[in-house]
């Protein structure tokens, strides 16, 4: 997505408006991915999630998502594009702390449980976040 965004800077609207509107797309087919893995778990074929590496990577990645969200929010450039990239950056930063919180319990609880939950929580915030980036390249 950020490959995208930079593509479009500088330039003009309806190139800015169509990078949005690939990004939304992209993530519509991200979501039903990550849906179809859920669906998959959930009918027979589950592998408990290592609670350990979803921390690692998860954090790793909030600090990533973080810093990238704060270097956008400073960022001049306001076009479609950017807004785009900031509604998948804000996204991913909630879901990251969503999956640290799920490794928590699913260590706790010995169930792979809250991990299916929050990949259901994931699939609504990314279908959520590509609609409002498709309106947004309108």
């Amino acid at each position: 997505m950020y490959g995208l965004s930079l593509w479009a800077v500088g330039a003009l609207v309806v190139r800015k408006k169509r990078v949005a509107a690939v990004s939304g797309y992209l993530q519509l087919a991200l979501a039903a991915m990550g849906l179809m893995e859920v669906i998959r778990r959930v009918t027979g074929a589950e592998i408990f999630p290592d609670f350990r590496t979803m921390i690692v990577v998860s954090v790793l990645a909030l600090a990533a998502n973080s810093l990238s969200l704060y270097l956008l929010q400073k960022s001049k450039s306001k076009g479609q594009h950017v807004k785009a990239s900031m509604i998948c950056t804000s996204n991913d930063v909630i879901i990251n702390a969503g999956i640290i919180v799920s490794a928590g319990l699913v260590y706790w609880t010995g169930s792979a449980i809250p991990d299916l939950v929050t990949g259901t929580v994931v699939f609504g915030l990314v279908v959520w976040g590509a609609i409002r980036i498709i309106k947004l390249s309108r």
